[in-house]
This record gives structure tokens, sequence and C-alpha cells, in this order.
């Protein structure tokens, strides 16, 4: 399947199949959106001849007839058969998500775990949970090597004490197992101080700072218990922890809602703080006055072209572009075909751990109780379960089957899926929308920087280059 757009000048076909990107000029551009599949040069003659000279068509039709031959256009569907049979295998368990704070200092109203209590009595989580459920992760990690513990809540500062205990025992535990613990906490930000900020910058391999942009939309949806700011905190802590942490990775991670569908504006603002790593994610739900509705589709796509030309402008300045989490496509070396099947790998590779020490496919599950799939004490036993999300990706979602995208979205969240269907077998159109959009404007600007390296080099100037921006 062969997707065609046209963004920032730049014509561009993206194979979906093999992953071939190509830059095109206007006749093969128009020829790729007409024709569905390869043709014949006496087609494209009769649809384009009063538009194109003879030979124009003729050069682009060769050139797209030798892409097809080499398998780059229009290449074969994956073999489904011998992929599935594949994906059957159990490789263990990578990575857990330990919710060691079942509450949160915080009160943000699009709060997916119910103002960190995930609908049920505020709860810390034990050393003795956290200890079991590193146990849990060395022991069913098969050959793996290197896995992951997140430290999430709720509020994981409100239990940090717990925290640098798990890692001290993770670390023991996995020198013996001759494995890799890779540590990460997520936190709100409010509640670190020199100390903390240390040891996280010396023990966490990555650390994610929830922070939604401007001062005036971050402090409408998340206040604290008093509801009062909590930008001015947060800014303070982030920029302190971020420039002590050197090159060691972290993620200001945004939320955008029906109220900031401007939220480029809020990227920007965080960019021109100086931080340089930023996601910026749809709030996920249905219901209330900030969730993403339809209507709200046509202005938050236009923002991320937007965000995409403010990307490309910022290379064409000389200055240190930053990163938005969903422009990093790399589309020349990327995940392996499994990956890109089954995503996440939620319920398969990756698990959330409750206080009590129960387990969910992913941390947005948490608190569905029919979603729990053991317990660390039992192990796994809800074998429905566990099957139904190994056999969920894409080759077995019906509106994923001829999509474009499949192999970079992977399907997308199951958790998504899930609260705006009841299935997890169901992707959400509006997330799908914005899913292709954000792809389209990450291939863009690869395309801009070859082709602005490919200029520098031949030492020409391409007017229409990037004209949207």
């Amino acid at each position: 399947m062969v997707h065609v757009y046209s963004m920032g000048g730049i014509n561009i076909a993206l194979d979906g199949n093999s992953g071939s990107v190509h830059v095109l000029d206007d006749v093969a551009y128009e020829l790729l959106a007409q024709f569905k599949k390869p043709f014949a040069y006496e087609q494209a003659v009769k649809k384009f001849q009063e538009r194109y000279p003879a030979k124009s068509i003729r050069e682009a039709w060769e050139e797209i007839s030798l892409l097809v031959e080499k398998g780059l256009l229009f290449s074969p569907e994956i073999d489904q058969t011998a992929v599935q049979n594949n994906m059957t295998v159990n490789k263990g368990f990578k990575a857990l998500c330990l919710h060691v704070a079942h509450d949160c200092n915080l009160m943000c109203e699009y709060c997916f775990a119910s103002k960190g209590s995930y609908k049920a009595a505020k709860k810390l989580m034990p050393l003795e949970i956290a200890i079991k459920a590193v146990d849990f992760l060395v022991n069913n990690s098969g050959k793996r090597r290197n896995v992951e513990i997140d430290f999430f809540g709720g509020e994981p500062m409100l239990n940090f004490t717990v925290v640098k205990k798990t890692v001290e025992y993770g670390r023991k535990v996995a020198k013996l197992a001759d494995k890799q613990i890779n540590f990460t906490v997520t936190t709100n930000g409010t509640l670190l101080d020199n100390d903390e900020i240390k040891y996280i910058n010396e023990n966490m391999d990555n650390v994610v700072i929830s922070l939604d942009g401007r001062k005036e939309v971050h402090d409408a949806i998340r206040y604290d218990a008093a509801g009062r700011s909590t930008y001015d905190r947060i800014i303070g802590n982030a920029l302190h922890l971020v420039r002590a942490r050197e090159n060691k990775s972290y993620f200001i991670r945004g939320t955008f809602t029906s109220r900031n569908t401007d939220f480029s504006k809020d990227v920007l603002h965080l960019a021109d703080l100086g931080f340089d790593e930023i996601s910026m994610e749809p709030v996920v739900g249905r219901g209330e006055d900030f969730h993403i509705r339809r209507e709200h589709i046509p202005e938050i796509l236009n923002e991320y072209e937007q965000l995409a030309y403010a990307y490309i402008r910022k290379i064409k300045e000389g200055g240190k572009p930053f990163r938005f989490y969903h422009f990093n496509v790399n589309i020349y070396k990327g995940p392996c075909l499994y990956k890109r099947i089954a995503a996440c790998g939620a319920g398969t590779e990756y698990l959330a751990v409750t206080p009590e020490g129960d387990l969910y496919p992913c941390h947005q599950f948490v608190g569905k109780h029919e979603f729990i799939m053991g317990n660390l004490d039992t192990g796994l036993k809800n074998n429905a379960l566990c099957e139904r999300f190994r056999k969920t990706n894409i080759l077995t979602k019906e509106e994923c089957r001829d999509c474009w995208a499949k192999l970079y979205c992977s399907g997308g969240c199951h958790a998504n899926s899930y609260y705006a269907s009841g299935d997890i077998m169901k992707p959400e159109e509006l997330f799908c929308a914005m899913q292709k959009k954000r792809l389209e404007c990450a291939i863009m600007i690869e395309a801009y920087v070859d082709l602005a390296h490919q200029y520098l080099r031949e030492g020409t100037e391409k007017n229409r280059l990037t004209s949207g921006v």
C-alpha cells in the first residue's frame, strides 16, 4: 500500500509495507496519486498526456517501475502466517510499571487514575511488594538481558524511600542474574528537592516530568489539592533537574485537551524554556468538556503541521531543534517487524503492578478489575485475558489491515481503544487521524533534512522547498 501526500512543498510517497520513502517530482506524484497499483506506461499517457509531455511521463513511469521491481513501491503484504507463528513464542517480560503510590498531591482534572487513587483507597506500595515485583521481572524475563522498571503513580515521590530501596535491591539481583535493569521515574515534579534531584540523576536512566506548557494552560487543569498553581514549582524543579542531568534521557510530558487545541504554542513554550525532549499527548476519554471531539480534529491536525514547520524553522536558523516525541521517526532504521506488529507489548511483554501486587496489562487498565491478569504471589492466572492480548495486533484488527500507517503506529494504544469503544481490538478513529498526521509530519521533516543536505552539497537552492514554513 502506497500513501502519497504533499506537505511543505515536498511531494512524498510512503510504501507502507517496505517502509520506503520517496520524494517525488510533480509528474511522479500525480501518477502515484492516480494509480493504486502498478500500471502500464500506456495507462499513464492516456491519463496525463494533456497535462505533461510524453517524455516526462515516460521518465516518471520508468523510475516508478524500477522501484516496483526492487520491492520499494507497491511491495507485497507481509507473510501473516510466518509472523503469527513467531509471535506466539513467549520471550519473557521486558518491563514492569510499579505503582508505588496510589495517591497524589495534585488534583488534575483529566487524570485517568482518578486523582491518583485509581477509584480505590489511597495506598503506598510496601517494600515487600516492590521486592517481589523485581524478583518477578528477573525470573520471568527469559533470555532478555536488558529489562526496565518504571516507578509510577499517582505521585511516586510520595513513596520515595521505597523507590530508593527497590533500586538498591534491583541492582543486586540483576547482577546475580547477569541482567541490567534500567530505571525510570514518572513524576509531576512538585515535590523534588536538591537531594532527590541528585539521586534521580545518578540512578534513573530516564525521567518523565508532567508539564502541560503555558502557565495559564497548565494551572487551569493541573492544580494542587488546595486549588493552587503548580506551574512555577514544577518549572523550577524541572529546569534544575534537566540542567544537572547532562546527557541522560528525560522527557517533559504534557497533555492537551479541547481547551488548548492550539497546543503547538505549549510545545514551543517548553522548547523556549530550554527543554529539548518534549511529548504532548491528547487527553484520553470521552464525556467531559475537556475531551477531544470530532469537531476539534481539523484544528489539531493543523497544529501538528504548524509544529513541524516550526521545527524546520529552527533547523534553517541554525539553532538546536527540540525533539518532539511523535516526530522521532527513523525512516532508515526502525523497530523489527514483530515489534511493529505487536506494538507496546501490553499484557505480553509489559505489566503494571499495583500496591497490592495485582498484575494488569498496563498502567491505564489499573482499577478495571476485569483486566487483572494475576498477582505477584500466584503469577499470571487469567489465561484467557493473556491470550486476548497476545492475539491483539495489526494483523487481527480489522481497521488496521488496509491502513498505510499500520507498521508505524502498530495499531495504537489498547487502553485508548478500550476507553473509546469498549474493545481493545477497535482502534479509536480520532486518535488514528492524529497518528497519521504526526507520521506525515515526521516523514516530511526527514525529507526536508535530506533534501537540504543534498542541495548544500550541490550548491543549489530549491525555492519551493517548505513553502508552507
